[in-house]
């Protein structure tokens, strides 16, 4: 698992720092503020999927003397660090956006150049968050799923720019370019308020979603002829990681080897569900067969 992440956010490493290159010189040598939002905007694509990089080979240690719950939350920092990253670069692009719509006007060059690396930039960002998706889902990592919502939203605002770019060569419409780089910026920001939302909440322990513990009550009550009732059931997510516990009421006759049994099987089961899970079941026996 730690290998797969790893090499995931390693892909998303490189192929932002080419892009960010080439936008960069491209739009530098246009004098497209569009073009140059979308670099800063890949720039900080570059930024945030090397905090995703590093958090997800800090989240792997396992739990230690100092981290007995382990290091799942360094993911979580790592979306809200993402995310404020992205805030931030956002204002910078509607400041410039808005400067060069007010105070320097100038004629954009090589939008030949500036379309094709639009279009290269959509195509390449499409796959590889495709992939980020796909490795976050199955290993159910904040960090790399940050990564691909990042790169989703490159797609869209690379599209949004290419569109706008062929626009002003057919048209000549320069204040197209400005216009455009604002709009790239609200949908940064967008992506950055619903990052920090999810990464905060799993920092300060918000509980599991509904969806998730409707299943852990399916998988408990598959096995309900083992046991009286439960109850306080409890979970949270650090990470990739979910921490989860409950008080399960046993039966009289159920001695407690049985029990511990019952307990490793049942904790199994929520695993293969779940990978990852921390697991305390509390017993208690059953007050009706004490009175």
């Amino acid at each position: 698992m730690k290998n797969a992440k790893l090499k995931a956010a390693l892909v998303s490493n490189i192929s932002n720092t080419f892009l960010v290159i080439g936008k960069l010189i491209i739009g530098f040598l246009s004098g497209s503020v569009s073009i140059i939002s979308e670099a800063i905007h890949s720039g900080m694509d570059l930024m945030a999927s090397m905090i995703a990089f590093l958090s997800i080979k800090k989240a792997s240690n396992p739990a230690d003397e100092k981290h007995r719950y382990g290091y799942g939350k360094f993911e979580d920092i790592s979306g809200l660090l993402e995310g404020q990253l992205i805030f931030v670069a956002a204002g910078w692009i509607i400041y410039q956006a808005i400067h060069k719509m007010l105070y320097h006007r100038t004629e954009i060059e090589f939008l030949e150049l500036g379309i094709i690396v639009m279009a290269g930039s959509s195509i390449i960002n499409f796959f590889v968050s495709n992939y980020l998706y796909k490795i976050s889902r199955k290993y159910d990592s904040i960090a790399l799923e940050a990564d691909a919502l990042h790169l989703r939203t490159d797609v869209y605002t690379s599209v949004g720019i290419f569109v706008g770019l062929f626009l002003i060569k057919i048209f000549k419409l320069e204040i197209l370019d400005p216009i455009i780089a604002i709009i790239v910026a609200l949908f940064i920001i967008r992506t950055s308020m619903e990052l920090v939302t999810r990464s905060f909440r799993n920092l300060t322990d918000f509980r599991l979603s509904d969806d998730d513990l409707s299943r852990i009550h399916k998988i408990i009550n598959e096995h309900n002829s083992e046991f009286v009732d439960f109850h306080e059931l409890r979970g949270r997510k650090a990470g990739s990681e979910r921490h989860l516990d409950f008080h399960l009421t046993i039966k009289k006759d159920t001695n407690l080897e049985k029990a511990h049994s019952f307990c490793d099987h049942l904790e199994e089961d929520i695993k293969k569900e779940f990978p990852g899970t921390q697991i305390m079941i509390h017993l208690e026996p059953n007050k009706e067969d004490t009175e």
